[in-house]
This record gives structure tokens, C-alpha cells and sequence, in this order.
């Protein structure tokens, strides 16, 4: 350092170069003032009064106005926007797209793989046989493709379900389906005959720089109209990666919300002053997402004042229960967390980087396999992805007896081109394709998550204190605790040392348990619930566990009880104002990122076992609420009752029948957590927890976290 610049980490008190006196912190035992001791001094309780005030002196609402009808409730997701008044039924689902016109050349759209492919240039062959000893539900793996390996651990799996159904296999039906397949030639429908007939825009709009929902798909070529179509929400979070930046992107989730609101709920924007948002967060949230969403809402659009909750909590509400572990399986993510009494457990939550794009995605390259008879498919394009969506949501099947070599249809439908009828038949490709959230070896988790980044910079500082399970909570810990390193040292009291499994995939493809010995603990962490007298399961992601790790391989097919067996652990270290993210950054590990590798039940186990001990282990499997859209698949229920209680039996004692909670008659899963935060903004207790935009404007998201304490 050059000489005569003062030292700023030497000098505690930052007045060196001045005379003041710099006076001592006071004793707030010597204190005598009663300034904000009370709670009528605060500026919520001043708001309030002023309130009551102002609502004395205005007119008494009309008796015809619906309680809510000035509420609007907002739930945005990667595919869909929920949005609609809390007074109103059902919301509106609204293709959370928008399409600028954009000058020539118009960017490409790119289509990332998510899902792992067979090798280029080979003809796709059958690499799974019956075994000649006469087995039909044994497996032959006949190809040294990496891809055929990870497809064979997924037809085990599904083959030991079956010999335990005793369902029988068809002998030699990928060949069958596929001869079937390849010889099929499409019929052309007339457009008189097709009631779904597409209005394709396919002239260039003079009069419209902006295309909003089912407008912005309905674009016959958007590259030659002059048109970028982008969706600005990706997961839990904003997409950056097909954005430059992050203002761009806000610009056009306010475009899209005060366009919907204008042409499908008669809304202006001159109205919104008046007018209440519920806006629903994911659970495990950036808190940057939070804060630049609200801004949106309440500087950009002037909205009267705001209430923030998270889904899991509007999802017991709309299901009318108070306590669950909710399983949201997204288009991109799947998130899951458990709520305790009407408050979400912060260590319970954990997000999977996998929900039905991946199962529609898996369909196609199964499809593929077997001579699939539409062969001009691109899943850049929005309408031959709709052909894949359909065909997911009419196939696939978790139900077991469901597989059988039969014959469907489907429907292609082109700009400019008249209607095709496909035929198809397929066989188990539609329950491995939803297997693959179960078994997740296919997905290819490390380039989805190429070209993300996050929205604040790292020298940005949050005005509110971060804590540890901002980022990372004690069900991801628990999750990866098999990827760290072994300690060094090995202390002799082994009271404290819960000994966890981690469940892997062994080169076959089958499953397997290890017992991991190395628990490092870490600062402020909720610890692991105690253990009585059962090794408690941590289940790491699909990728490999190092070689130098101890552990102990335990046979998870046969009937043999896991048993614990007395390991040095690490000792405990002192608690410090260190956070978790520090701990774990050191080791080279991210938590966060290997967590989302978990298989769905596993998760789902984890996030349970981080919410406390036994009692609530056993209270939250037995009410395990699923919803989302990958929901509506046929034997999603069954499917996670039985693995779950495969995995809860022996190792949670007094273990009961785990139970899948159905959402009310005639709720879509979809929107469950829509109508469980419509609920909310109609009770008159919501009342208390308003942020205005003149709270917003004071103190930001400081009074965001004074309204909603879980921030």
C-alpha cells in the first residue's frame, strides 16, 4: 500500500483525521425514554389510524360489489401466467409469452437439451432384450451407448415393479411399434373437418409492436414477420438467459400483465390505484426476483397495495388444510416444502431443476427411438412442441397396468400447410417418460444450467441481513452431505452423529444405499433431528460419490433392515456468524445446485425429515398435497405413495401409510394455489398485512419483511 493512505481496516472508529469525540454505544439498561417501546408508536400503527381515518370519510361500498372484485391475484410461472380477481372462480391461464418486433435479423431462437441423446449418426436399435434364461423381467443391456446404459436403470426399475404387479412383458414391442411406425403415412384432414383449426398470423401486423399470450404463438414464422418471442420467466427466477438484461425483462412482465388486464379483465391502468395485488412467490425464492417483481407492481403500475405469499402456504389454503408437505412439479422446476400450522418451514424446502419440460422432452427422444411417424419435428418451434404436449398429456401414465402395446393419434397442425392425422403406437415409452423424475440419470442438469445468472451484482449488498437458509436449507444439506469430503480429525463422542444414507445408482443402473460417516455440521443450521434407534436417509443427487468415501453398500431390494452402526463423526464446531453458503463454497460443492438432482420421492422424504423429528416426519408424509400440472398425470398418486413408503418404512419408526392428499372436487391442480391466494385476499384479517406503495417507497423491502416475516 503507497504511504500516507490511511489504513481503513486498522482504524475501528473511521474519524482518525478529525477532533471529534466519537461517544460510546449507550446502555440501553440506563436508557429511560420510551420512544418505539410501544406498538402504537410504530409506522404500521400510524397507517393503520390514518387508514380507519380515510375510511370513515369515504362511501360506504355498493351492496352488488363482490367481496374481492378489487383484488387481483397474480401467479406467475415459466409457462403459464394465473392472474384474475379474487371474487372470480377459476383465474386466467395466460401463455406467460410476449413477442417485440424486432429489426432484421431477427435472433434464432435456440433450443437448450435438457435430456440426454443416444450418439449421432447410429441407427437407433433395440438395446434392451429378454434375457435367454427365459426371464421376461430380466434385462440385457446390448449397446455400449451411455445413453442405453441410463435407459437401462430406468426399464429396471420399471421391471421390478411389474414382477411385483405380476403384469406380464410384451416380448420384442419396441420392434413392433417401431415396423408400425415407419410405415405410416399421415391423412389429411380438410379444414372444414377440423374443428381446432389455427388462425395462423401470418402477414406482418403494422399497428402491433407487441403480441401478448396465444397472439405471440400464433405467429406463423416470427424470424420472417420480424418478430423475437421470449418468455420472461424461467423457473423460480427470471430468464436470463435469453435476455441482455434484467430491466428488458421486467419491461415485459409489466407489458404483459397490464395487457391482460386491459383486453381480458376490462382493467386500465388508470384504475389501478385502486385496485389490490396478491402476488404468489415460489418458496425457495431470490430474494432479488422478490424485490424487482414488487417494484414492477406497485412504482411501475401503480398499484394500490401489495400482500406477498408463497405457494405452498396458498396451496393449503386452497385445499383448505394447515398442515402438508406440498410437492409443486413445474414446467421447469419441481419445488417441495413443508407447512406446519399455516407457516412454512424454511429448512423443508428444496427445488428439483426438473418438472414436465423434461418429461415432454424424455417422450420425444423415446418416441424417436421407435421410428416416430412425424419425422419434420423441431422442438424450437412452438407448434411442434404443442404436438409433444399433447401427446404427454393423453399418453403418459405412472400406472403400471396401463402398459400395453396399443395404437393413438394425434394431430399435427402447420402454418400454411393442411391439417396431418398421425398414428402411433408405442409401448412403455409412456411411463418412462414420466419415470424420468423418479430415475432423473437422463437429464442433463449441468447444461440447463448453462447461461443462467443471477440478478444482483455480488458487490451489491441486500439492505436486509441475509441468513444462511436464504441459500441454503437443511434439507439440501442433508441431501448432498454424501458429496462431501471425510473429516480429518475423529473425536470419541458419537451422541451427536446422526448416520445418514445416501441413496446412488451403481453402474447397472439399480439402486443402492451407503452410509456416509462424515457429517460436517454447519453454523447456524437447524441441526438433524435426533436418533432413536434408525439410520436416517440422506439421498444424494444422481451424479457419483467420490471413490476415498467410507461407505457401506446395503442390499435395498432384499428385505433387510438397515441398521445403524456406531461411526466417529466430526466434532461440533463453535457457532459463529458464518453463513452456510461460506461452509460449503470452501469444499467446492454447490449445495444448492446438487440438491436439484434429487429423485422426486427421495426429495420429498428429505424435505419431511428436515422439518423436524419423527412425529413430524410421520405427520407431513401422511398429507402430502401434489399439485402443479405434471399433477394431472395418471397414477402420480399411487406412484408416490408406494416409493415413499418403500423409503419412510424402515427408517421412521411407528410408521404409518403414507397418503396423498387429492385437492378439492373440481380443482385443477394447476391453479390450486391461485384459489388458495384468492381465498386469502378476500378474509378481512389480509387487512394487516397490506404493503402500500407509500410503505414501499419508506423502507423497501425492510417493510416487506415487516409484512410478511418469513422474508
Amino acid at each position: 500500500m503507497p504511504r500516507g493512505i490511511p489504513n481503513a481496516k486498522k482504524d475501528d472508529s473511521g474519524m482518525r483525521y478529525t477532533s471529534m469525540h466519537v461517544p460510546l454505544a449507550p446502555n440501553p439498561k440506563h436508557v429511560g425514554t420510551s420512544y418505539l417501546k410501544s406498538e402504537t408508536q410504530t409506522i404500521w400503527s400510524r397507517n393503520a389510524a390514518r387508514k380507519k381515518e380515510l375510511m370513515a370519510e369515504e362511501t360506504a361500498p355498493s351492496s352488488e360489489q363482490r367481496r374481492g372484485s378489487h383484488v387481483i391475484v397474480i401467479h406467475p410461472g415459466s409457462r403459464f401466467l394465473r392472474i384474475g380477481r379474487a371474487s372470480d372462480v377459476t383465474p386466467l391461464s395466460i401463455p406467460n409469452v410476449i413477442a417485440r418486433r424486432h429489426k432484421p435479423p431477427v435472433p434464432v431462437p435456440t433450443y437448450v437439451e435438457g435430456i440426454s441423446r443416444p450418439r449421432k449418426g447410429q441407427v437407433p436399435q433395440l438395446s434392451v432384450s429378454a434375457s435367454p434364461d427365459g426371464d421376461e423381467y430380466a434385462v440385457d443391456i446390448a449397446s455400449d451407448d451411455p445413453f442405453d446404459a441410463k435407459m437401462g436403470s430406468i426399464i429396471v426399475s420399471l421391471r421390478e415393479r411389474m414382477r411385483f404387479y405380476k403384469l406380464r412383458v410384451t416380448c420384442n414391442a419396441a420392434r413392433v411399434a417401431s415396423t408400425f411406425n415407419e410405415q405410416f403415412k399421415p391423412e389429411i384432414i380438410p379444414e372444414v373437418n377440423d374443428p381446432f383449426l389455427v388462425d395462423w398470423i401470418q402477414d406482418p401486423l403494422e399497428d402491433s409492436e407487441v403480441l401478448v399470450g396465444e397472439r405471440a404463438l400464433r405467429l406463423s414464422d416470427p424470424q420472417l414477420l420480424n418478430y423475437s418471442v421470449k418468455w420472461p420467466i424461467h423457473g423460480k427466477n427470471f430468464n436470463t438467459r435469453d435476455y441482455p438484461s434484467h430491466q428488458m425483462i421486467l419491461d415485459d412482465i409489466e407489458t404483459i400483465i397490464s395487457t391482460v388486464l386491459s383486453e381480458r379483465l376490462n382493467v386500465r391502468r388508470p384504475d389501478y390505484k385502486d385496485y389490490s395485488v396478491v402476488l404468489v412467490i415460489p418458496d425457495f425464492y431470490d430474494r432479488a426476483y422478490v424485490r424487482e417483481f414488487v417494484n414492477v407492481l406497485l412504482v411501475s403500475l401503480g398499484f394500490k397495495q401489495i400482500c406477498v405469499q408463497q405457494e405452498s402456504l396458498a396451496a393449503t389454503y386452497g385445499a383448505g388444510i394447515s398442515s402438508a408437505c406440498v410437492v409443486d412439479i413445474g414446467a421447469v422446476n419441481s419445488s417441495i416444502a413443508c407447512v406446519d400450522e399455516g407457516l412454512v418451514i424454511p429448512d423443508s424446502r428444496i427445488t428439483l431443476n426438473m418438472g414436465g419440460d423434461d418429461i415432454t422432452e424424455f417422450l420425444y427422444v423415446l418416441l424417436e427411438r421407435i421410428s416416430f411417424p412425424y419425422r419434420d419435428i423441431n422442438l424450437a418451434r412452438w407448434y411442434d412442441w404443442a404436438v409433444m404436449e399433447d401427446l404427454k398429456a393423453r399418453l403418459c401414465t405412472l400406472a403400471e397396468g396401463d402398459v400395453a402395446l396399443n395404437l393413438y393419434d394425434f394431430v399435427v397442425r402447420k402454418p400454411g400447410k393442411p391439417t396431418e392425422k398421425y398414428g402411433l403406437r408405442a409401448y412403455d415409452e409412456i411411463i418412462l417418460a414420466p419415470m424420468c423424475i423418479f430415475e432423473p440419470r437422463v437429464i442433463e442438469f449441468d447444461r440447463k444450467h448453462i447461461g443462467l445468472r443471477s440478478i444482483p451484482h455480488p458487490d451489491v449488498t441486500e439492505e436486509i441481513i441475509e441468513h444462511p437458509v436464504d441459500h441454503v436449507t437443511q434439507a439440501m444439506i442433508i441431501s448432498t452431505q454424501h458429496l462431501l469430503p471425510p473429516p480429518s480429525t475423529v473425536p470419541t463422542d458419537v451422541r451427536h452423529s446422526p448416520i445418514p444414507i445416501s441413496q446412488s445408482q451403481d453402474e447397472n443402473g439399480g439402486k443402492q444405499e451407503q452410509q456416509e460417516v462424515s457429517l460436517p455440521s454447519t453454523a447456524h443450521a437447524t441441526p438433524p433431528p435426533a436418533v432413536e434407534s434408525f439410520a436416517q436417509p440422506t439421498v444424494g443427487a444422481s451424479g457419483g460419490v467420490p471413490a476415498d468415501a467410507p461407505m457401506e453398500v446395503i442390499d435395498v431390494e432384499g428385505d433387510v433392515k438397515p441398521s445403524p452402526i456406531p461411526v466417529p463423526p466430526q466434532p461440533q464446531p463453535s457457532r459463529s456468524s458464518v453463513p452456510v453458503t461460506s461452509n460449503y463454497g470452501g469444499l467446492g460443492i454447490d449445495v444448492c445446485f446438487e440438491a436439484s438432482k434429487l429423485p422426486l420421492d427421495v426429495a420429498i422424504f428429505n424435505s419431511a425429515r428436515a422439518s423436524g423429528g419423527d412425529d413430524k416426519i410421520r405427520k407431513h408424509l401422511q398429507a402430502v398435497l401434489v399439485i402443479g400440472g405434471s399433477a394431472l398425470i395418471p397414477g402420480m398418486a399411487h406412484a408416490l405413495e408406494s416409493r415413499l413408503q418403500a423409503i419412510a418404512t424402515p427408517l421412521v419408526p411407528s410408521m404409518d401409510k403414507v397418503q396423498i392428499i387429492p385437492p378439492p372436487k373440481e380443482v385443477d391442480p394447476r391453479v390450486l394455489a391461485w384459489k388458495g391466494a384468492a381465498v386469502l385476499g378476500k378474509m378481512d384479517s389480509v387487512a394487516d398485512i397490506w404493503l402500500t406503495s407509500a410503505d414501499w417507497d419508506v423502507l423497501g423491502m425492510r417493510g416487506l419483511r415487516e409484512r410478511c416475516f418469513y422474508l
